[in-house]
């Protein structure tokens, strides 16, 4: 997370919180806390709800206005908001990218490692997409942190015991 707060230091973040219908909302809430601040901004969607997903649009519009305001004071034409989606394997990056379209651009999948390269998508006349394949930390060090994401459908099944990781998810519930 450090790396990627870097890298976007200085650009307006716009955080989107998928699955809200399966998600407890009082930890939502929190979340939603965390991550809005400055030029920071955080929602919470259902990414299958073509209703919901109007809250994306509204809010990459509502960070890039004032950006936009000093191009036309300049003259410059509006050009696409170009944006990058990013997040762990298996919470709904294509899902959301297809929703926002109105048809099927994305290939999607009920495990992680669906998307295999990076691809641009243009939602419409103001917002162009950048769809990248999930992320995870390159070492997963702490054993309870990677077994709650394995829980989650974050892990290939084909790198973990599925039973030991069934028994392990039993013992703690």
């Amino acid at each position: 997370m450090k790396k990627f707060k870097e890298t976007l230091k200085n650009k307006p973040t716009l955080y989107v919180l998928t699955k809200k219908d399966k998600a407890d909302s009082d930890k939502t809430a929190c979340w939603l806390k965390h991550y809005e601040n400055g030029s920071n901004m955080a929602i919470s969607i259902d990414a299958r709800s073509s209703s919901e997903i109007k809250k994306v649009l509204k809010s990459a519009s509502l960070m890039m206005k004032e950006k936009r305001e000093k191009d036309a004071k300049k003259g410059l034409k509006p050009r696409p908001i170009k944006t990058m989606i990013v997040g762990i394997p298996n919470v709904g990056k294509s899902t959301l990218i297809n929703t926002l379209c109105g048809k099927k651009v994305a290939v999607v999948g009920d495990k992680p490692g669906v998307t295999k390269s990076q691809q641009w998508t243009r939602i419409n006349q103001t917002l162009e997409l950048l769809d990248t394949p999930g992320v995870l930390w390159p070492k997963l060090d702490n054993e309870l942190y990677a077994r709650h994401l394995a829980y989650i459908g974050t892990i290939k099944d084909e790198v973990v015991d599925i039973e030991e990781l069934a028994v392990c998810l039993l013992d703690e519930l």
